[in-house]
């Protein structure tokens, strides 16, 4: 068994640092509800696109110590390396923001593994087990060169598109039930609660 996991909005939360930041830059009003989306919305609603697009580079670019996990991936990824179960990371993420300064989104990502998935035994995920591929035809070509069996992820469109390899088991990982999947081959989860449970079994 090999457990594939995306990066941003399925191991990575950002709902507080998109908030906390926005607020700080005077972007959106305190009182925007305290998510990524929201704020999201916010500034497209009011026209604004670009300084969407740009606080979302600044974001993932210099305010990754900010973001948090979601609760219990840690305890999962510990749970399957001492199960030896191999996980992998494999994310579709641009090397440079598409707006404002060239930070190096690639970098910051893997400065937030190294720092936020570790324990007292070690990396939660091995550094050769970490990809951040360009293009979403790469990330596909990833997880399929990587022999991965399970691979969990936040958006349908990746997990049902033709070029995701069709041995792996697909699970969409949605918290905030923000997606109406129905399609049979795809198992739907909440919570890293229930990534566990599927997998404990």
């Amino acid at each position: 068994m090999r457990i594939g996991i995306d990066f941003d909005n399925t191991i990575v939360s950002y709902d507080q640092v998109f908030y906390r930041v926005a607020v700080e830059q005077g972007l959106v009003p305190d009182t925007v509800m305290k998510t990524k989306l929201k704020v999201r919305d916010w500034l497209r609603e009011a026209g604004r696109e670009n300084e969407w697009t740009e606080l979302q580079g600044y974001v993932y670019g210099t305010r990754m110590d900010d973001a948090e996990t979601y609760p219990g991936v840690k305890r999962f990824l510990a749970w399957a390396r001492g199960e030896g179960i191999a996980t992998s990371i494999i994310s579709h993420k641009t090397k440079h923001p598409f707006m404002g300064p060239k930070y190096d989104l690639h970098e910051a990502a893997r400065g937030f593994v190294r720092i936020a998935l570790v324990d007292d035994e070690g990396p939660l995920v091995p550094e050769d087990n970490v990809f951040f591929e360009t293009t979403k035809d790469a990330k596909w070509a990833r997880i399929a060169s990587t022999n991965t069996t399970h691979f969990i992820d936040d958006l349908p469109e990746i997990l049902l598109n033709e070029a995701f390899p069709a041995e792996a088991v697909r699970m969409l990982f949605d918290p905030d039930n923000h997606h109406s999947c129905s399609e049979a081959d795809v198992y739907v989860v909440h919570s890293w609660r229930e990534v566990h449970q599927y997998f404990s079994k």
